[in-house]
């Protein structure tokens, strides 16, 4: 069950806390059906290829790996995936005026679905709720791309210039948006207390916010199922399944 002891001790510090920064990765949202990439059960785990469709160079070059992405689309679980308690849990720090920034890195837009604010998050990955061209300035909603695919577009192409479509999302081989890193970098500079909730903590730059954090005087909680490459750093560690641990912690903060 619930490490009690630890529960308390992190619901102490965010009772302490103004200015909370949130960074959250995939494992927050396992438990709204959605895979992570890398773990037992990962996407790529269980498809070696599907890496191909992630990696820019290959999404340009080969019009069979755009093809494959365009039915892994249509079939994401991502769809018909809703908020859990641990994104409302989430979404609490901010009715209570602690959440100084939240930063994640899925692209899932549970974050949004859930009701926290679009000007405290950073998708630091981008979103795949959102189809752009690769050439020109177009923009649409994902789901207006899926309808021509499942009227039979297998690589639907951009309808104002005829460029290469694909989510809103950053590919490898892609950079990651410099006001995001920015707003990212003074948020760890600033904050009091940094929650890092479903990341293993080893996708960089991103990570860099737990030292950043840690260096300029912020308390670390780290809420994870596995291990992290970071939790010699945090002043709590939680062990537990993240919609029902966050949960706890902000009732215990609530009521404590």
């Amino acid at each position: 069950m619930l490490q009690e002891p630890l529960i308390r001790e992190a619901a102490a510090l965010i009772a302490g806390a103004s200015r909370v920064l949130v960074l959250t990765g995939a494992g927050i949202s396992t438990d709204s059906r959605i895979p992570d990439f890398r773990g037992p059960q990962g996407v790529w785990t269980k498809n070696p290829a599907a890496e191909k469709q992630a990696t820019i160079q290959n999404y340009v070059a080969d019009a069979d790996v755009r093809r494959a992405a365009w039915r892994s689309r249509l079939d994401s679980p991502m769809w018909s995936a809703e908020p859990n308690a641990g994104h409302y849990a989430l979404l609490e720090l901010e009715r209570r005026r602690k959440l100084h920034l939240l930063i994640t890195q899925n692209v899932d837009g549970l974050h949004h679905e859930a009701g926290s604010s679009p000007e405290r998050i950073v998708e630091v990955h981008g979103t795949a709720r959102e189809v752009v061209c690769l050439r020109c300035d177009y923009a649409a909603p994902m789901q207006v791309a899926l309808d021509r695919v499942r009227q039979g577009e297998d690589d639907p192409a951009c309808p104002d210039c005829a460029g290469i479509l694909k989510s809103a999302t950053i590919s490898f081989g892609q950079s990651l948006v410099v006001e995001d890193l920015e707003r990212a970098q003074v948020a760890a500079e600033t904050c009091d207390l940094l929650l890092a909730v479903g990341t293993t903590l080893a996708v960089y730059p991103i990570a860099n916010v737990v030292p950043v954090a840690k260096r300029n005087g912020a308390k670390v909680i780290i809420v994870n199922g596995s291990p992290t490459e970071m939790d010699g750093l945090a002043d709590v560690v939680l062990r537990a399944s993240i919609s029902e641990v966050l949960p706890v912690l902000l009732q215990s903060e609530e009521t404590g």
